[in-house]
């Protein structure tokens, strides 16, 4: 049946199955508001690397890339809130994954399009996101705009035919083929990160991003992503890998900063993934593993909501959808990704005491630790 269910890094919408229903009322994906005390903002900015023609194409064109950057905003209430998608990445989305036309609404987030970021807050700390592989940059929306409205700024990227689907202001939607060679796909995602630090400087038109604080963060393939950008590249201080694999030279070297590693029992993290485990153990920084007691694969992101709302316009049963997103229930996942995110860039970018991260916590009983 449907293909990308099983794909052990997709974050991808499952293909509609045979004999689903013909009409079904239109859900609104709906990602719980950030709690932090201010308003976000958020911009969509078109980057070309001029030095690098496009890995995934023969064309010869350069190496273009869609991020957003979200933010703690002022005056926020005069501008529109983003949608999830812009709409023809929305259409083309749910074509290619088998729904019907307004049976699924990805048209609201919390952040504020154009809103001018808040500069009486000082510098601020900078974190990229990197979604997992055949996603977007829009399936982490929720803790992205937590990590904005407690004071961060937070750069996701698309990363162009690797992503599920793209659209650049002139109008064009971008897909690409399913990512199944996943060492390529992580050395250019890091050559995109490299050059995405680079414009850092010029994304920063306020002058408040503080360049001496820089973390990193991903799904999945984007987990594999972290880890490989931040042994290329010291400018990245602190990572988390949100059920990653590893690849590269990363793998058998480890780190000397910082590093966070989730992993869930049904995929199969540090206890019976060898490469994560060599990784782990070459950890020589601060280091914590976490594991998301009935938790899958696509447990994090705004997946845990996405899937399940989806599941009577595509068919699926009970089971093929906790076989995607797990048994834990969607609050309990959204909390864990609001609170320990945070907890873990304030740490080690903001040096803050953080008791969440010191061992098991009555406030997450599903969340088991290890040193």
């Amino acid at each position: 049946m449907k293909r990308a269910l099983l794909l052990a890094f997709a974050l991808v919408l499952p293909i509609s199955a045979c004999g689903a229903p013909a009409t079904v009322q239109a859900q609104r994906l709906m990602i719980p508001s950030p709690t932090g005390p201010h308003p976000v903002g958020t911009v969509s900015v078109h980057l070309t690397d001029q030095s690098r023609q496009d890995p995934w194409t023969t064309s010869g064109a350069k190496r273009e890339l869609m991020v957003s950057l979200w933010y703690p905003a002022k005056d926020a209430q005069n501008h529109k809130v983003a949608p999830w998608l812009p709409k023809a990445a929305a259409d083309r989305y749910l074509e290619d994954n088998g729904l019907k036309p307004g049976s699924v609404l990805l048209d609201t987030t919390d952040g504020h399009e154009g809103a001018p970021i808040d500069q009486g807050l000082g510098k601020l700390p900078v974190i990229l996101y990197s979604p997992g592989a055949n996603a977007s940059r829009a399936y982490g929306t929720g803790v992205v705009e937590e990590l904005a409205s407690r004071g961060y700024v937070v750069v996701t990227i698309d990363h162009t035919y690797d992503a599920a689907v793209v659209e650049f202001p002139d109008g064009r939607v971008e897909t690409g083929p399913e990512v199944t060679d996943f060492a390529k796909a992580v050395e250019v995602r890091v050559a995109d990160v490299r050059f995405v630090l680079d414009q850092l400087p010029t994304l920063d038109k306020a002058h408040v991003f503080d360049l001496q604080r820089i973390g990193m963060f991903g799904h999945s393939l984007g987990g594999a992503a972290t880890s490989s950008a931040m042994y290329a590249d010291k400018r990245i201080r602190a990572g988390l890998g949100l059920d990653g694999a590893v690849f590269g030279k990363v793998a058998q070297s480890g780190l000397d900063r910082p590093y966070l590693v989730v992993d869930t029992e049904g995929k199969g993290g540090i206890s019976t993934n060898p490469a994560l485990r060599t990784f782990w153990d070459g950890l020589r920084g601060w280091r914590l593993n976490l594991t998301l007691k009935g938790a899958a694969h696509n447990s994090f992101g705004d997946d845990v909501l996405l899937i399940p709302m989806s599941a009577k316009p595509l068919g699926l049963s009970k089971a093929e959808v906790e076989e995607i997103v797990g048994t834990i229930p969607a609050e309990r996942a959204l909390a864990f990704q609001k609170a320990y995110p945070l907890a873990f860039f304030d740490l080690h970018l903001r040096k803050q005491k953080e008791p969440l991260l010191d061992g098991p916590s009555p406030a997450f009983p599903e969340v088991a630790y290890r040193r």
